[in-house]
């Protein structure tokens, strides 16, 4: 009888450890549940009305809030007329790449007049993130913030802000973008500027019919405010500032950053940073500017300077024009850009440390090019009657006709090749500045993809090219992980002295890069995550030219680390965005 007592006593002990146990992770995680209708509508700028898709009537879209280690599903409904995708970037989504989002990668585009329902887990992501349109060149009007908070229990490795603000970064089209990128793809040229850059929505005093709306952000003197800035433009680098204040770097890409003290930043597409800022001049009005930074070769952005207020609550008089910063960075400063993000290092401290890949067993070299294509009879509007292209390592990624993970869970053959190539084919002087031969701006199209094994360590170098005169900076970004950024710097990468300059000690953890112009740099993670993930560069006029190539991750030997099985529902690959595969500018070339 005794030893029945015992015995019960201990599966209750059990019973009452194991749901203590579920009951703190219930506590420390939970799930969020959201409905994103996208709808068109009317949107004034600029002197003018166009309607545009927009996620629940708003641009930027809504603001997604949770912890870490967090899961959120979102049900997304389709109510324009063209399919859409979306993508939650940075979000590591750990063996579910179903719900990743990039057209062609991980899934068909939602038809119109349906919805599909995304499971999103957050696991070390901490800071800010964001969503945005994987399909076309929706993401111009389809994007907003994701907001990461420290998990139950646990705060900042920095001074608790008095304030947080968000600050979406954007491009203004005065014309449809669906419109404008079908003629930009099926000229075959350069793509069309946009016609002014946002900030939350709106461009600011300095653009015609926009001085009423200009956002203000309202502060009081003393407090401490931390802003969590996204660059959601379409192809455009920022420097961003804040008149006569200085700002401190925190954080960038959800990961933290040891303090960085700055006047400027320089912000990518796809990248997040994390700054403070402390509200300590005199009560008065000081613009904030998001100004583009570009080291291209021809003159091929939009030259205009978005705008808001950094506005001081307060009895004084209010100025007729705000104070404007006196010290921007020229447009092609490369010494300041590259300066400000050789400062960025991980935060590296005990709550926050950092896990840099030694024994790299695959190493990738890849060349980041302008490339062309032909067409018949030179008809095309890019140089010498060519088509416009880009790759990497000379091969210019095609999307296929059905999403790659979809044809490589069920094992459909001829949608994709698993040869995506380690180094480039040719080697030459890759920041000559007479790189114009057929020999190397001709590039090689296909759906092209690299295969790894399950925790594989992986290191990519990559190097920017001059190939058509035609070097500037790329924003790469890879889907399904973050990264260490071990090593940047300037030239032809050597792979015999530029390694033992690397920072494996506090490298910053990203999942977005930026290539600097003629120069190179080196990435380093492990392939812990199955499934398929989408790399390319975050200028979309680059990644419709073909920059781009997936992984495929394998599983493991254990269900813990293999992929998880498709839901119940995707969307179907018989319908498609608004061009879709059939219609891309590469499968037109002939």
């Amino acid at each position: 009888m005794k030893l029945m007592n015992m015995g019960l006593f201990l599966h209750v002990a059990r019973f009452v450890v194991c749901c203590g146990m579920m009951l703190h992770c219930a506590a420390e995680s939970e799930v969020h549940y959201y409905e994103f209708h996208l709808t068109e509508s009317n949107f004034t700028r600029l002197c003018s009305t166009k309607t545009m898709l927009t996620v629940n009537g708003s641009f930027p879209g809504p603001v997604i809030r949770v912890r870490k280690g967090d899961t959120i599903y979102i049900n997304i409904h389709n109510q324009g007329s063209y399919g859409v995708t979306i993508h939650w970037h940075g979000v590591k989504n750990p063996r579910n790449p179903w719900s990743d989002g990039p057209e062609y990668i991980t899934q068909c585009p939602i038809p119109p007049g349906t919805n599909f329902t995304q499971e999103v887990i957050f696991t070390t992501e901490e800071g800010t993130l964001w969503w945005h349109a994987h399909s076309d060149w929706t993401r111009a009007t389809v994007h907003g913030a994701i907001v990461v908070l420290p998990a139950h229990g646990t705060t900042y490795p920095f001074p608790q802000p008095d304030a947080e603000e968000i600050i979406v970064l954007a491009s203004w089209y005065k014309h449809d973008v669906m419109e404008l990128m079908r003629e930009t793809l099926s000229r075959g040229g350069t793509a069309n500027l946009s016609d002014a850059f946002t900030i939350n929505g709106q461009p600011g005093d300095l653009y015609p019919c926009s001085k009423e709306t200009t956002y203000r952000l309202m502060v009081d003197y003393g407090k401490t405010y931390l802003l969590r800035i996204v660059n959601a433009a379409q192809n455009q680098d920022f420097f961003f500032m804040i008149a006569e204040h200085n700002v401190t770097v925190v954080g960038g890409d959800a990961s933290y950053f040891k303090p960085l003290a700055t006047p400027y930043i320089m912000i990518t597409p796809g990248q997040t940073m994390d700054v403070l800022v402390t509200a300590d001049q005199p009560l008065g009005e000081y613009y904030i500017v998001a100004t583009p930074y570009f080291d291209g070769g021809a003159d091929d952005y939009d030259h205009s300077t978005a705008t808001a207020i950094f506005e001081y609550r307060g009895n004084y008089t209010h100025p007729s024009t705000p104070s404007f910063p006196y010290h921007i960075p020229a447009y092609n400063d490369t010494v300041v850009a590259s300066l400000f993000t050789s400062q960025i290092r991980s935060l590296a401290s005990p709550e926050h440390p950092v896990d840099v890949p030694l024994d790299v067993t695959t190493r990738m070299y890849l060349v980041v090019t302008m490339n062309l294509l032909p067409c018949p009879n030179d008809s095309c509007a890019g140089p010498d009657g060519y088509r416009i292209a880009a790759g990497l390592n000379n091969k210019t990624f095609e999307n296929p006709g059905v999403d790659i993970l979809r044809a490589y869970y069920w094992n459909m053959s001829g949608f994709y090749d698993p040869n995506f190539p380690d180094q480039p084919l040719h080697y030459f002087n890759f920041t000559s500045d007479d790189l114009l031969s057929n020999n190397v701006t001709i590039s090689d199209p296909g759906t092209r993809v690299k295969v790894l094994n399950y925790n594989d360590t992986v290191e990519i170098v990559f190097q920017g090219t001059n190939v058509m005169n035609s070097a500037e900076n790329h924003p790469i970004h890879l889907h399904g992980y973050k990264f260490y950024v071990v090593g940047r710097g300037q030239g032809i990468f050597n792979n015999e002295t530029d390694p033992k300059n690397y920072n494996l000690y506090d490298p910053p953890e990203l999942n977005t890069i930026p290539i600097p112009k003629d120069g190179w740099a080196t990435i380093r993670f492990k392939a812990s995550n199955p499934g398929v993930w989408f790399m390319h560069c975050h200028f979309d006029r680059h990644m419709s030219w073909g920059m781009e190539t997936a992984f495929i991750v394998k599983s493991g030997g254990t269900p813990e680390t293999s992929m998880k099985g498709p839901p119940a529902y995707m969307p179907p690959c018989d319908l498609e965005s608004f061009l879709g595969s059939k219609d891309s500018m590469l499968l037109k070339r002939g």
